[in-house]
């Protein structure tokens, strides 16, 4: 999940745009405070920072990140163009510093390449989002405490979608991930066992009398692959 954090309305709605096109689960903030509100809310991946925010001040709030969230991707979005205000910034914890106006396409490149840079993350233990429960040393899935019997394949999927919440995944690399890494060919059985997960996730909230939109959804990204989105936070004016 990558949070936008920038006053500038004409900005935040452009990148917020240019992110979702591109896979990614997005939410724009107007202020700092809520920016910091959202990223430890929905424990951001990555977070677009600029520096000139009306509220709090752009470094001490970078700092403030990087403290709250250790495995944070933070990539400054700024005016400032100084030597001395990019060493700030790198100083506070920033990954990466593009000074404005910067090009949408360099900002997704270097975002794709500290990403794909990045290693998993080992997670021994039960992950959850929202009524859906994951425990990776268990290989278990539970709905609102119940269990969720799935094929090993769709559990390796899942899982797979849970580890990466929010992160557009391609099929290329959910076939390697829980398939085979030299897989070549059709991919069709790839849309048959998420079509099987979809349908086993909604059963599972049915008889756990929750609606779907209190579980975690699989969305398809045409011409791309797949995303696990949590569900949205309550609406509030940001």
């Amino acid at each position: 999940m990558v949070v936008i954090v920038e006053d500038d309305e004409a900005i935040g709605r452009l990148l917020e745009r240019a992110l979702t096109g591109n896979g990614y689960l997005a939410f724009w903030s107007r202020s700092g405070r809520s920016g910091l509100a959202v990223a430890r809310r929905e424990q951001a991946e990555v977070v677009l920072l600029d520096l000139g925010l009306p509220d709090v001040d752009g470094v001490d709030l970078a700092r403030r990140l990087r403290s709250d969230l250790p495995a944070l991707l933070l990539v400054m979005l700024t005016a400032r163009g100084d030597e001395i205000d990019i060493v700030s910034g790198l100083d506070a914890g920033a990954d990466d510093y593009l000074v404005k106006p910067f090009s949408l396409t360099v900002l997704l490149a270097r975002l794709r390449a500290h990403l794909r840079r990045r290693p998993a993350e080992r997670v021994d233990g039960p992950v959850a989002i929202a009524g859906l429960t994951v425990d990776t040393a268990a290989r278990r899935c539970t709905v609102a405490g119940e269990e969720l019997v799935l094929r090993p394949k769709e559990y390796e999927l899942l899982e797979t979608l849970v580890l990466n919440a929010g992160a557009a995944m391609s099929r290329e690399d959910l076939m390697a991930k829980v398939w085979d890494e030299n897989w070549f060919g059709s991919t069709k059985t790839l849309d048959v066992t998420i079509a099987s997960l979809r349908r086993r996730l909604e059963s599972a909230a049915k008889h756990a009398g929750l609606s779907l939109n209190q579980l975690p959804a699989v969305s398809t990204l045409r011409g791309h692959g797949y995303r696990l989105d949590p569900p949205l936070p309550d609406a509030s004016p940001l």
